[in-house]
C-alpha cells in the first residue's frame, strides 16, 4: 500500500473516550424548515459513524449560512440535529457553542460513542479571520481534529485550517476519498489526460485553463467559452455569447498549449438557434463557419461530439468541469449528455479514470444519468475549481505531513 501524504482515520490509534473535533460540511439547502438535499449529510456518514463506533466522543464542527460573526437563530445548527439523526440512524445531540463553558458542559455529559453537533462556527467573528484566540478555545475542548469537509478546504478559517496546527490532525473518509481522486486526476495521473472545461465565460475560468494546458494532453473547451476561442481564430460567431475583448488572452492560451504539447479541441459543427428557448423553430446544425449573423451557438454538434468521444477512447484520465452547451434547455443538452455517456462507458470498462466537479457539472451528469458511473464526482464547487486552478487549498495543506 502506497503511503499517503496525509494522515487518515487509520493512523489515529485508540480514540476510545477521546473528544474528536470533526469538521464537516453541513451547509445544506433548506426549504420550509426541512433539508431539501441531504447529499452533504450522507457524505459525512462514514467518518462520523466510524469514529463513534471506535468509542470517540464525536464533536461535529460546521458552518451554516452567512451569519457574519453574529449569533442568529436563523442560522443555528440545531436545525440540522434531527435530519442528521435520521441519516445516521443514531441520536445526535446539540451543544449551543463550539468552544467555552457551554461546550465544556455539553461534552461533560457525553459518553464514548455519542455524537453532538456544536453550534455554528461562524457565530464567532474569529472563525473567518482564523483568529488564534478562537483556535485555542476550540482546541481546548478536543483531543484530536479530523477535517472531512473538502468543500470548505479552500478557506483558511479557524475550524478548517487553524485547528490542524493545534491538535493531531487527520483526514476524514470523505476528505480522503476526494484527495485520492484529485491525486489520480491531476497529481500523478495515468496519461494521456483529457480535460473538459465548459461554462459561459472564459473570464471565470482563465486560471483553470492556464493551469490545465500545462498538465493535460487534450483540452476540450465547450459552452460559451468555446465561442471566445473560435472568435480569436477568426470565426464569426453571430450573436453568440462571446467575450471578444479576450481574443488576445485566448491566443496566449493557444500558444501555451502548443508549447506544452496540449491539443485544444474546439467544435467544428455546432447547434445554433435565433432565440434562446426550449426547442425553438429556428434550431439547426451547421459548420462553425456557417453561423448566421442573427444566430447563436448553443451546443456542440454531433460530428464534433463523436470526434471528442474518439479522443477520450485514447485517454486514460479525464477531468470534467462544466457543460458543453446550454444543457438546461432541450435540445441543447445533447452534446453534454452524449459525451458524458461515452466517458461513463469508458470508465465502466476500466480504461478511464474520470473525475468531475462543480455545481453545473454535477447537475449535468445527473441529467445524463451517469453521475454514479464516473470514478469520482466532487460536490465541492469553489474548492474543486481552485484545485483545478492549481492553487494550494489551506485546509488540505494543513493536513499534509
Amino acid at each position: 500500500m502506497v503511503a499517503k501524504p496525509f494522515k487518515t482515520l487509520d493512523d489515529m490509534g485508540d480514540i476510545s473516550g477521546k473528544a474528536v473535533l470533526v469538521r464537516e460540511d453541513l451547509n445544506v439547502p433548506m426549504q420550509d424548515g426541512s433539508v431539501s438535499d441531504d447529499t452533504r449529510l450522507r457524505a459525512a456518514m462514514p467518518t462520523i459513524l466510524e469514529l463513534a463506533d471506535r468509542g470517540a466522543k464525536v464533536l461535529i464542527l460546521a458552518h451554516f449560512g452567512r451569519p457574519k460573526g453574529q449569533k442568529n437563530p436563523e442560522y443555528s445548527l440545531s436545525k440540522i440535529t434531527r435530519p442528521l439523526t435520521q441519516v445516521l440512524g443514531r441520536d445526535v445531540q446539540f451543544i449551543p457553542d463550539c468552544c467555552g463553558e457551554a461546550a465544556v458542559d455539553g461534552i461533560a455529559v457525553m459518553r464514548p460513542g455519542d455524537i453532538s453537533i456544536l453550534e455554528n462556527t461562524r457565530f464567532h467573528p474569529g472563525e473567518e479571520k482564523n483568529d488564534p484566540a478562537l483556535v485555542e478555545a476550540m482546541a481546548a475542548i478536543g483531543d484530536f481534529y479530523v477535517n472531512d469537509a473538502f468543500s470548505a478546504a479552500h478557506r483558511a478559517h479557524a475550524s478548517t485550517e487553524g485547528l490542524a496546527h493545534k491538535l493531531p490532525a487527520f483526514a476524514g473518509r470523505s476528505m480522503e476519498k476526494e484527495l485520492d481522486a484529485l491525486q489520480a486526476a491531476l497529481g500523478e495521473p495515468v496519461k494521456p489526460v483529457a480535460a473538459v472545461v465548459g461554462g459561459a465565460k472564459v473570464s471565470t475560468k482563465l486560471d483553470v485553463l492556464n493551469n490545465l494546458v500545462a498538465k493535460v494532453d487534450h483540452l476540450i473547451i465547450g459552452g460559451g467559452m468555446a465561442n471566445t476561442f473560435l472568435h480569436a481564430r477568426g470565426v464569426d460567431v453571430g450573436k453568440s455569447l462571446c467575450e471578444k475583448d479576450l481574443a488576445e488572452t485566448a491566443e496566449a492560451i493557444f500558444d501555451k498549449a502548443e508549447a506544452a504539447g496540449c491539443t485544444i479541441h474546439l467544435p467544428y459543427d455546432v447547434v445554433v438557434a435565433k432565440e434562446f428557448a426550449a426547442n425553438p423553430p429556428s434550431v439547426r446544425t451547421c459548420n462553425v463557419h456557417e453561423v448566421a449573423a442573427d444566430e447563436m451557438i448553443l451546443d456542440v454538434g454531433p460530428a464534433a461530439v463523436e470526434a471528442l468521444g474518439d479522443a477520450l477512447k485514447n485517454c486514460r484520465t479525464l477531468v470534467w468541469n462544466g457543460p458543453l452547451g446550454a444543457f438546461e434547455i432541450a435540445p441543447f443538452d445533447k452534446a453534454t449528455v452524449a459525451l458524458a455517456q461515452t466517458a461513463a462507458a469508458l470508465t465502466k470498462e476500466g480504461g478511464l479514470t474520470s473525475v468531475a466537479g462543480g455545481g453545473d457539472t454535477v447537475a449535468a451528469l445527473n441529467h445524463a444519468g451517469v453521475a454514479g458511473d464516473f470514478t469520482f464526482v466532487s460536490t465541492a464547487g469553489g474548492a474543486f475549481l481552485e484545485w483545478m486552478e492549481g492553487k494550494d487549498l489551506p485546509g488540505v495543506s494543513a493536513l499534509m505531513v
